[in-house]
């Protein structure tokens, strides 16, 4: 009879395996993404170091304005440097799909990874810029398909290569879209698409799988379930959604 003892000890090993390489290589990778964000401020406090005014109160007045100015720098590299690290390791949140916690395959612990970094960026830099030009421009650059003139005022947001917005959509504070759901141990993944001038009020929650039309308006602090299809031009609110403007509910594809 074949010896299966073992099976169970190899299987821990191989979880552990698998765990100290993710969070090791996640540490490596944004402690390389956080220092070359680093670069550029110790450019200009080397710059300031060497300068031969040092110690004396005007030098001292320059380096006390420069320290927020720093930090801003810092942030705008950071925004740069990591979702460039995100797409050369090939980390991101893989579309459709279903993942099991105690798994711990491959496309978890990759989506693992991925999320961390996300963290880190609304962390460091996400008060900073949020609801401005420059914060649309890391989310298109770290992976979202956004169109022309999207305002986003919220960090609760992520799975970025899974949000598909048009142009003109306003995302209220604290409004929570993300490609991914955690449901009885299994992480389910899937797009959300909003169409042009759609407006998402503060508060608001927004499912996977969840398709809303053009022009569509969706109240604060309202639930958008998952698998949803909003009607263009129309208005929705409430937990979950309900249409407004006529007695008709927010149509709903079974799952």
């Amino acid at each position: 009879m074949p010896d299966t003892s073992s099976t169970p000890a190899r299987g821990r090993l191989v979880t552990l395996w698998r765990l100290g390489w993710t969070v090791g290589t996640a540490c490596v990778v944004q402690g390389l993404i956080c220092g070359l964000a680093l670069l550029p401020v110790v450019w200009l406090w080397t710059r300031l170091a060497t300068a031969r005014a040092w110690g004396t109160p005007a030098f001292l007045a320059v380096a006390g304005f420069a320290v927020v100015p720093s930090y801003v720098l810092f942030a705008l590299a950071l925004m740069i440097v990591s979702p460039l690290a995100m797409r050369l390791a090939g980390w991101r949140t893989p579309e459709s799909v279903e993942m099991t916690l105690t798994g711990l395959d491959w496309p978890l612990l990759d989506w693992v990874r991925t999320m961390i970094g996300t963290h880190l960026v609304r962390f460091l830099a996400g008060s900073l810029f949020r609801g401005t030009p420059i914060w649309t421009a890391y989310l298109r650059l770290a992976g979202a398909r956004l169109g022309r003139r999207v305002y986003i005022n919220s960090l609760a947001m992520s799975d970025y290569n899974l949000l598909d917005f048009g142009d003109d959509v306003v995302i209220g504070e604290d409004v929570h879209i993300s490609g991914h759901t955690v449901e009885g141990g299994v992480v389910r993944t899937g797009r959300v698409r909003l169409g042009p001038k759609v407006t998402i009020g503060l508060g608001s929650v927004i499912g996977i799988d969840v398709e809303v039309g053009a022009g569509c308006q969706v109240g604060a602090l309202s639930l958008v379930p998952k698998r949803t299809t909003l009607e263009p031009g129309a208005t929705y609110a409430g937990i979950p959604v309900r249409r407004l403007d006529t007695d008709a509910v927010s149509s709903m594809r079974p799952e």
